[in-house]
């Protein structure tokens, strides 16, 4: 897929107000004419009175480049039209998104002047604005996630105009500073992309993950950008060399289509490089070929397969790589037939093939073609239907705002699928892992809580069975079962998952009541309200997921509110008593290193490194970072800070969970302290290659090892070495230097997860 990724800008924004008036009006033109076969009578006139009421309203305002503020809600409602596929309705509401939550302007003033329906779109969009407030102190993200779900469920229109404010905030994050360009790419990842792509909008959904990519690791994102621009020339070649024959065959048979070969997301190129640990260069299927046929519908399916015999005619396919989305769409309503062949000089090579209406649901994703559009839903436009009737299940747990609650929803958003049928040959889509359990609460909640077993193709199995696709499921219940907490430890759904914690838990609710009100009273004496930052900051140090999990363990004893003491009340907030390093390691580093700069505009910044006796910090383990890395600190409750690089698996959700306790740190250059590092090393099975790397590590470098592990199969070794380095400079020579020996293959640095303990 490719990305539109905007340029940054060039140089500093310096227009006149009459260039600035020109600019904004060849802008509100370009709406009015991707509006122009939609608008119907009175439309171009309530338009203007949006764009006029929407201009006045932030006229004293400019964005962080300096532009204007009314460019970003003309470029949200183009977005909208132009890639989502939006109406009249939706552009007004995107040139008005801001003004309630920004301007004078209120709720009650945009129903006057317009509709019902354009303010209640506007209040929802007003009300998951703090998703994105970036004057926020915290961002509760798992209650945000809710709120947006709750209005998606509601009326689609909005989480589709945020999707189109946040595809821009991410296409103007240039100016921005590096710690907002953190926090709102990982936000992105974290809950919209996902989004994207549970609604079928994959353009989106790429240029969004391609985007925070650009800004969490620009030196990947660099690499592989030039090396697909290096590769261009080569490409078209191959490309053309491939699709000839295809074409002229295609035409022969008196079709008519588009062909054409695309480069993946750089993103999914990047996805694809760490899985299998292969560089750039090696990663061959860097584009996928595309064929799109016009089609009638009755004839969609046979054409479609028509195609593939012809592509198959001239390279052979591999059988296991053959996706049917034709017969059984995604869930998302996506159809298409996807196989993988090999082409000229031995390269497999993806080859995705659908009709003109396929790619249009494709390219804008199905919510744009459901109900707002004229004409009566199809089959496929159910399908959203049906995934909006399961969210509204969902969220009416009173439970859904946890975080877990966010990662059992995510995992629904982003899995593969499977096909399930009932006894009767009802189709349900179900993800990927899923058990007969999962299927039980699909088909209904009362069916899954008395399940005791289920016949799958007529064979008695455990509730705990993995289904495939194809599997044809009767469920076996029982009026005395009752959900035990072992369900949890096989359900993948994120319904099923939801209402087994709301059965358990309803016992659980009624003894945590009595630690709710001893919580209260204590905060009382202590003059704060139990607000939802200070139950956060309860829950953190306390290690509690939820609000429940915290009143639980008090009322049974397992917290002792005395520990309270080590809190400190700043206004009507709690923090730690360790949140006082934001102020003490900032002064003891800043003093002495920047005296010049101690009041500077970047007050969050501290140098560490080189003071580990005045700046109590450490490094995470799970990206294990070293001097060199880019990357951020994250104040905890117990233990300081610490240090994560900002390409941590990690990374994402604090960022996006606890934006409040993210630090802007910077390594102080010393050469005195040494960090553990690890890297994997590939190569031919030769006699004294340990000694070789040896020498390398011991003799030329100098490094201190602390340990060297070596397999070896077949002729081929694998193993990895674990060394002191002073920074990520000394690592990438210690790499370069192993590389350039004789029959070494491959080296790569390693994840904390692969690190040998």
């Amino acid at each position: 897929m490719t990305t539109h990724i905007a340029p940054p800008e060039a140089g500093p924004y310096n227009k006149n107000e009459e260039e600035e008036k020109k600019i904004i009006l060849r802008e509100y033109r370009a709406l009015l004419r991707a509006l122009k076969e939609r608008l119907k009578r009175g439309d171009k006139a309530m338009l203007r009175r949006a764009f006029e009421m929407a201009a006045d309203a932030h006229k004293d305002m400019r964005r962080k480049s300096g532009e204007p503020y009314i460019m970003h809600p003309l470029a949200v409602a183009r977005i909208a039209v132009e890639e989502i596929g939006l109406g009249v309705t939706s552009a007004i509401c995107a040139l008005l998104h801001d003004t309630v939550e920004d301007t004078e302007i209120s709720l009650e003033d945009v129903e006057r002047e317009f509709s019902k329906s354009i303010a209640k779109i506007i209040d929802g969009l007003t009300k998951i604005s703090n998703v994105v407030d970036l004057k926020a102190d915290t961002t509760v993200q798992a209650e945000n996630f809710r709120k947006i779900l709750l209005t998606l469920a509601d009326d689609p229109r909005v989480i589709l105009i945020k999707l189109a404010d946040r595809l821009h905030n991410m296409r103007t994050l240039e100016s921005m500073s590096r710690d907002k360009q953190l926090k709102i790419s990982s936000e992105t990842t974290y809950i919209y992309s996902p989004l994207a792509h549970r609604l079928g909008f994959y353009e989106i959904k790429s240029e969004m993950e391609d985007l925070a990519l650009k800004y969490t690791q620009p030196e990947i994102f660099t690499e592989i950008t030039q090396g697909l621009s290096e590769t261009k020339r080569e490409r078209t070649r191959y490309i053309n060399e491939f699709i000839k024959p295809i074409k002229e065959e295609l035409s022969g048979n008196g079709f008519e289509f588009e062909i054409y070969g695309r480069p993946k997301a750089i993103n999914s190129i990047w996805n694809k490089m760490r899985k299998k640990h292969v560089t750039f260069d090696e990663v061959y299927d860097l584009f996928a070929i595309r064929i799109i046929v016009k089609s009638t519908p009755e004839r969609e399916k046979e054409d479609c397969w028509k195609v593939y015999s012809i592509v198959t005619n001239f390279y052979r396919p591999s059988p296991e790589r053959l996706r049917d989305w034709i017969s059984v769409p995604k869930g998302n309503g996506y159809e298409a037939l996807h196989t993988t062949v090999m082409g000229p000089g031995g390269r497999w090579l993806e080859v995705q093939i659908r009709t003109e209406r396929m790619n249009e649901i494709a390219e804008k994703g199905l919510a744009a073609h459901w109900k707002y559009k004229e004409g009566v839903p199809t089959a496929q436009e159910n399908k959203l239907d049906s995934f909006l009737k399961h969210l509204r299940e969902i969220l009416n747990n009173p439970d859904t705002d946890t975080i877990d609650f966010i990662q059992d929803f995510k995992l629904d958003l982003f899995t593969e699928e499977i096909y399930i049928y009932t006894p009767k040959g009802d189709m349900r889509v179900l993800p990927k892992g899923a058990t007969a359990l999962d299927f039980a609460f699909d088909i209904h909640t009362e069916l899954g809580r008395h399940c005791i077993g289920a016949k799958v193709n007529h064979r008695l199995v455990a509730l705990s069975h993995q289904l495939v696709s194809g599997d044809q499921v009767e469920v076996i219940t029982s009026s005395k079962q009752n959900p035990s907490e072992d369900w949890l430890s096989f359900l993948i759904t994120a319904k099923a998952k939801s209402r087994v914690k709301s059965y358990l838990k309803e016992d659980k609710r009624k003894i945590a009541e009595d630690g709710k009100d001893a919580l209260k009273r204590k905060l009382d004496h202590l003059k704060v309200n139990p607000s939802q930052y200070n139950l956060n900051e309860l829950m953190h140090y306390f290690k509690k997921p939820s609000p429940l999990d915290l009143y639980y363990a008090i009322a049974v004893g397992n917290i002792d509110l005395k520990e309270l003491k080590n809190f400190v009340v700043h206004g009507d907030k709690l923090q730690p008593a360790v949140k006082e390093i934001k102020h003490d390691i900032k002064h003891a580093a800043a003093e002495e290193d920047h005296p010049k700069h101690k009041n500077s505009k970047a007050p969050e910044l501290i140098i560490f490194g080189e003071r580990s006796d005045k700046i109590l910090y450490k490094l995470a383990q799970c990206c294990q970072p070293i001097p060199g890395d880019d990357v951020f600190g994250f104040v905890t409750s117990g233990e300081g800070l610490k240090i994560h690089r900002t390409d941590c698996p990690n990374a994402a959700q604090l960022l996006a969970n606890y934006g409040h306790r993210i630090v802007k740190t910077k390594w102080a250059k010393n050469k005195e302290i040494s960090f553990l590092a690890g890297v994997r090393i590939i190569g031919m099975d030769d006699v004294g290659v340990i000694q070789k790397i040896t020498n390398v590590i011991s003799g030329e470098l100098r490094l201190n090892m602390r340990s060297l592990s070596i397999d070896s199969k077949d002729g081929i070794f694998e193993g990895t070495i674990m060394v002191y380095v002073h920074d990520r400079e000394e690592l990438n020579k210690f790499c370069n230097k192993l590389g350039a020996l004789e029959g070494i293959q491959k080296i790569e640095r390693l994840e904390s997860s692969e690190t040998p303990s």
